[in-house]
């Protein structure tokens, strides 16, 4: 278990390290383009990497059969990461009991 969680900090630090050196070499660039650009590239390789093979009695796949079904888990994992990020909440915040 501990592998897996250092597999996925490291792929997380790698993505922000990306963004910052991105960001660096292209001081006009907009931060959120360059945002968007690498959770595009995020989304498509997790896309990838949850395509189900071809046995339909697949036990493994089975949650992940259909695109929708995908998706579904894709959001469900994107809320669960944004939630628990350092980010999530912002001072800027509108929320209720702020005038």
């Amino acid at each position: 278990m501990q592998d897996e969680e250092q597999i996925v900090d490291h792929a997380a630090q790698g993505a922000v390290d990306l963004g910052n050196r991105i960001a660096e070499q292209n001081e006009q660039a907009n931060l959120q383009d360059i945002a968007d650009g690498l959770l595009s590239g995020a989304i498509h390789y997790w896309l990838y990497t949850r395509e189900p093979c071809d046995d339909p009695r697949c036990p493994d796949c089975a949650p992940l059969r259909t695109p929708e079904w995908r998706l579904q888990a894709l959001q469900q994992l994107v809320d669960e990461l944004a939630r628990s990020s350092e980010y999530y909440e912002s001072p800027g915040d509108m929320t209720p009991g702020n005038a």
